[in-house]
């Protein structure tokens, strides 16, 4: 059995994709899965209770992945999972299957019966599906006796959301459930998935998250063509520079760029505010992109032909949330006080306001964040912003570590909850990741030498 946590994104959120450093606190709550080794090659999955219009049970054949001589295509795999929408939830499970079949060249000889829970809310953007996919492999992983460090262990459930379920996630949210510990800011930079020194949070303060009640989906499509609009401005950036670039087997473009390393925040937002703002399109089609620059240098979306994608503010907000985030670290480390806390707050409320400019706020969670701004620094809160995907999902509140501090927190929980009608969830504590946390066996395994590998590498 493995545990893996949700995540409040701190600071850094969508720019993931473009290669920011990101501050996330793995919260209490937190998905479980426990698997059992099972001689028939099935994989029979259960789900304890959850949303009524969801099927409790899946069940499949491993040879379901295969095609003909080799492991099923990732888009073969969506379309199966597709096609109960009731039970399409089973991709965040047995996809971690194909994934280790697909990535790792993993044989599985047996199959598999496993049981999932979780307590991290769905739609609240504190990466339920992160929790789920960390938890499952952590534990697929030790059933068969699969040795996966926690890094490549996140990364591989990243291939589990993009590919097998179809969502275009960055890798934040694998790496917090799976890296994360406990009272921590996990800091990773994306370029891909490069794990920095952890950051304390200063014991006079803490970070709550408050739920708008606003569903958030990173499948979503606002979400999508965020990412999709900051990569076609990657790509007019590179070709203005000169970056040559290249076509992948699979069709996505790759930037031969030694100057930014294909990562758009590289750019830095005095170069980008002084040579390329002004020459970025605010709005364009995707078919006018597409016939003058080919296509992008992202693996897991497409550009759509007939949609309008706002460019510029897409583009923008990467450049500057990773000096948002850079500065926000930065402050964490240095003095206490008011000015400081005052600062991290300002940088906070910055972060917001770009996500709206983007098109990803929402009016639960603007009303959130200004909630937070009117009690301000004498009810001992000090910033506040939306987290992950946006359009909806959670608030994340920076306040002081006091009694009258928390207390403030709950009674903007109670009075938006009061103004919208719903029940707003306050989240507040921390746990560790999976790699923390470890793996629990019982029963004859406990007692026994350990069995050859159920698994191998071709």
């Amino acid at each position: 059995m493995a545990r893996a946590p949700g995540r409040l994104d701190v600071m850094g959120g969508i720019a993931d994709y473009s290669g920011s450093l990101v501050l996330q606190l793995p919260i209490r709550e937190a998905a479980f899965a426990a698997v059992q080794r099972d001689p028939e090659r099935r994989l029979r999955i259960v789900s304890l209770p959850g949303p009524a219009e969801r099927a409790p049970a899946y069940e499949m054949p491993l040879d379901a992945f295969r095609d003909g001589e080799g492991p099923l295509p990732y888009g073969a795999a969506r379309e199966l999972f597709a096609k109960d929408p009731r039970s399409a939830w089973a991709a965040y499970v047995a996809g971690a299957f194909l994934v280790l079949t697909r990535e790792r060249g993993v044989v599985f000889r047996e199959g598999a019966r496993i049981l999932v829970a979780s307590d991290v809310p769905e739609g609240k953007g504190v990466s339920s599906s992160a929790a789920l996919e960390v938890a499952v492999m952590t534990a697929v992983a030790a059933a068969f006796g699969l040795a996966l460090p926690a890094r490549e262990l996140a990364l591989l459930c990243q291939q589990v959301e993009n590919r097998a379920v179809g969502a275009a996630c960055g890798v934040m949210d694998q790496m917090t459930a799976a890296c994360g510990e406990a009272d921590r800011l996990l800091a990773l930079l994306c370029q891909p998935a490069e794990l920095q020194e952890p950051v304390a949070l200063p014991p006079d303060l803490t970070v709550f998250g408050i739920d708008s009640g606003i569903r958030h989906s990173v499948s979503g499509a606002d979400y999508t063509s965020v990412r999709v609009a900051a990569f076609m401005g990657y790509r007019i950036i590179a070709d203005r520079a000169g970056v040559a670039v290249r076509a992948a087997p699979d069709g996505h473009l790759v930037a031969d760029d030694p100057r930014w390393h294909g990562y758009l925040v590289n750019v830095g937002p005095e170069v980008f505010a002084a040579t390329f703002a002004p020459v970025l399109p605010e709005r364009l089609r995707g078919g006018d992109f597409l016939a003058r620059y080919g296509g992008t240098t992202d693996s897991v979306t497409r550009v759509d032909p007939g949609r309008e994608y706002a460019v510029r503010a897409a583009t923008a907000h990467p450049v500057h949330e990773h000096a948002r985030v850079r500065a926000f670290a930065g402050l964490l480390t240095g003095p206490p006080g008011p000015a400081r806390d005052a600062r991290l707050g300002e940088l906070m409320y910055a972060s917001h306001a770009s996500y709206s400019a983007c098109g990803l706020g929402s009016p639960g969670t603007d009303r959130l964040v200004e909630l937070v701004r009117e009690a301000g620094a004498a009810a001992g809160l000090h910033g506040a912003k939306i987290t992950g995907g946006g359009s909806g999902g959670t608030v994340a509140v920076l306040a002081s570590r006091t009694p009258e501090a928390a207390s403030a927190v709950h009674r903007i929980a109670a009075r938006y909850g009061e103004e919208t009608n719903t029940a707003a969830r306050v989240f507040s504590g921390s746990s560790p990741g999976a790699a923390a946390f470890g793996v629990l066996s019982w029963g004859a395994l406990a007692a026994r030498p350990p069995d050859p590998p159920l698994a191998s590498r071709e």
